[in-house]
């Protein structure tokens, strides 16, 4: 039987879609202690920081949103879009870490 705890709980398993491992987003975790994920396009900064805390087992202490805009890219005559997608900064609390080196 499927219980409205189990859909929200499904629910949020599907909101992180994958972290964000570029130079930009390392220098913000080393210097903010933020960390940056893609995340669905319809989900609430209550959603993200749910999501965190289950998967990943830390302490959130705040969510910074960002609906990034898809790039226009051309293949020849013909011009394309790319998809817009949302980006989530996490912020932790002192003494919490998420290490994906570690595979955590």
């Amino acid at each position: 039987m499927i219980t409205a705890a189990t859909k929200v709980q499904d629910r949020l398993l599907q909101v992180i879609l994958a972290p964000q491992i570029t130079e930009k987003a390392t220098f913000i975790a080393d210097k903010h202690q933020q960390i940056a994920f893609k995340v669905r396009t319809d989900a609430t900064k209550p959603e993200i920081k749910a999501a965190v805390e289950l998967v990943f087992k830390v302490e959130v202490a705040s969510v910074s949103v960002i609906n990034v805009a898809g790039k226009v890219k051309r293949a020849g005559r013909r011009a394309g879009k790319r998809s817009d997608w949302k980006k989530a900064y996490v912020s932790l609390k002192p003494g919490q870490e998420i290490n994906f080196a570690a595979g955590e």
